[in-house]
Order: C-alpha cells, then structure tokens, then sequence
C-alpha cells in the first residue's frame, strides 16, 4: 500500500492565526504560542493483530488552547480518530495486522496562552453555563463515586461555606494542607479516590490529588472536571518543577482540574502542582509555610501557566474496538495484542517518545 493511504487528518484548522473567531475578545495574536508535539509508538513485542491508541490534543475549543490539527501516520495499518465530543475526546486508534511491526505516529499543533479567572468580579456570561455540560460533570464515575465516604468528606470541608466560591476555595485549601506527592506512585496514578479517604493514603501524583479535587468538588454540587494532558515546555514563571528541561517530554504527562463556579465559568485549578513545588521545587522538601509554595497556593486557585497541552476531560473511556476493559483515564499511550492489554510503563514491550518544539508565531 501507499503510505499515503495511512495518513489521516483531523484538523480544527490549518491556518489558525488566518482563522476568525479562534482568537479570544480582547487578546491579541502575540498572546498566544505554538508548539508541536510529536508521539512515535512501537511495539517491540508484539502478538498477532495489535491496536493502538493515543490521546489527540483536546478537541474542544477553550480560553486556554486551540487544537489546530492531529496528523498521523500508521506505518503497514490502518487508522482513524475516533471523537467524544462531551468530553473534548480524541482517540487516535490503528490497527496493525500479524506480522507487521506496530509503529504508530501523532504530530498535534496547539496554541495555547496563559489562563486566569479573576474572582473578585463576576463574568458577564459565565453565570449559568450550558445545562446539558454542567450535568455531564457533576455525575460520578467509577474511580469518581459522589456518595458514602467522598459526600461525607466533602459536606464536612465545606461546612460554613457561603457560596460556590467559598466552597470551590475550601475543598483546594484542604487538599493542598492534606495530600501529598508520592514519588513512589506509578505514572501519574490512578485516581482512585474512595480508596485514599477510605484507606486514609492521601498521598499519590496528579491524577490522584486532582481527581480527588474533582469527586469532592462534584459531591459538593460544583460541576468539575479532570483536564488530562502534558507539559510542553518550561515553566517562564520560575518553577523548575513545573516544565520540562528538554525537548524530550516523553515522562512529561500531567493531569490538571477545572470547577465551574456560577458567574465566573469554568475555573482552573491545581492543589496537586502545589504539592509538587513542596516535593520537587530546589532544594526540595520545602515547607508549607515557604514562600514559593504559598505563591504556588495562591496562584493555582484561578490560573494555570499554559506550558502544558490538553488532551481531554475524560474519565471510563472504553478504547475503541478493544476486547480489554476501560481506562480510569486517557493520558498514556495504550496497545493490546492477541495477549491482552499492555503495560503502558513498562519499557520492555511498550516503547514510546514524545518531543514537543514551540513553532515561530504567525502573525499574518
């Protein structure tokens, strides 16, 4: 077959800055950066007929990226993207027929720009949001329950809270003041929130500490969503631990949080990057009560740096065609062969790398 034949493209647009309407009111095109990021999948043991899957950058249009296209190559298969538009959802999925060896390419350009809520004036606009979306994620989920342990917990942090914003504020202050990072936890986690307050392990990485921001906040009443994605770039607001350090992202992947608060919309968050400065910030170890760690605190609540890439808001995602069951979450590659579902960590059979390089902007 001609390689041609396995390209495919799902593009939101290919000349974004020529594009009208992408660009938020008020915002200029030099606020905005470009960047490029690169996944190359091979599987290095394979058996019999092997599919693959990779997050597409986010599909959705938001304040703080653009997706303007998701380009890849299935070098001797067949692919295509499968989208959930709910949840901002892109799955590159290919299949490879016995014998062939699986490598699977995902070139995604994004724009993106640095976001913040300022929640000292109400938004003209965000007072209400889309029902339909709102109702989407307030449901739980199965690593995301909303009752028993996680409705008790989360009714007892926000006692006394007067409004949404309080009680968004209080759920963040309490994770910041009783998780921790765990340097031991596999990848980013699981996310299984019940087992931590039930077990009382508060400890685990981001798709622990932010999901549990997330059932709290849903069983509290606050629509709230896990923003699955990966740093692209270093941080330019002085955190080391925060960006990358090369171009090589490939162990870059980082899960963020939004909670939608009546007359501000939705609101970024990360307790879990806080956690992170305390761990990791040079020379490490640092206390709470630090200063680089409360301007991290107080920063986090409303903002994001948007050295970092989307790839969607989705929790249970059954992989396309897969006779495995579904992922908590879409943020690592995923393979299964005739064996079953692979390892995504494990190095042996699961071979991947992610580069990201930031593009010249086009102003024209």
């Amino acid at each position: 077959m001609n390689r041609r034949d396995f390209v495919r493209c799902a593009s939101a647009s290919l000349a974004f800055a020529r594009t009208q309407g992408l660009v938020a009111e008020g915002v200029t095109p030099d606020d905005w950066r470009t960047f490029e990021v690169r996944t190359r999948v091979e599987i290095l043991r394979s058996s019999g007929a092997t599919r693959v899957w990779l997050p597409a950058a986010l599909i959705s249009k938001t304040p703080f990226q653009k997706t303007l296209s998701n380009r890849f190559i299935a070098e001797g298969g067949t692919g295509r993207i499968v989208e959930g538009r709910a949840e901002g959802l892109g799955i590159i999925t290919a299949e490879f027929p016995a014998g062939v060896k699986p490598i699977l390419t995902l070139s995604s350009r994004v724009a993106t720009k640095n976001y913040a809520v300022d929640l000292s004036v109400p938004r003209r606009g965000a007072a209400s949001g889309n029902r339909a979306e709102l109702q989407h994620f307030l449901r739980p989920t199965k690593l995301l329950p909303i009752n028993g342990i996680v409705k008790a917990t989360a009714t007892e942090i926000t006692r006394g809270a007067k409004t949404d914003v309080e009680r968004a504020r209080a759920i963040y202050e309490w994770i910041v003041d009783n998780t921790f990072r765990d340097p031991k936890t596999r990848g980013c986690g699981r996310g299984d929130i019940r087992f931590m307050l039930e077990s009382k392990d508060l400890g685990g990485k981001c798709a622990d500490i932010n999901a549990l921001y997330v059932g709290l906040a849903r069983a509290a009443g606050l629509p709230a969503r896990d923003v699955y994605g990966i740093r692209i770039a270093k941080s330019g607001m002085g955190y080391k631990s925060l960006g990358t350090t090369s171009e090589n992202i490939t162990r870059a992947q980082h899960c963020r949080a939004e909670v939608f608060i009546g007359g501000y919309g939705w609101v970024p968050v990360d307790p879990a990057d806080v956690r992170k400065v305390v761990l990791e910030e040079p020379p490490g170890n640092r206390p709470v009560d630090d200063e680089m760690v409360k301007r991290a605190r107080a920063r986090l609540f409303g903002s994001w740096e948007m050295n970092w890439m989307a790839f969607n808001f989705a929790h249970d995602v059954a992989l396309p065609s897969s006779a495995g069951a579904a992922v908590g979450f879409l943020m690592y590659p995923q393979a299964e062969t005739t064996d079953g579902r692979l390892d995504t960590l494990d190095p042996d059979r699961f071979k991947y790398e992610i580069t990201s390089r930031e593009m010249p902007s086009t102003n024209g």
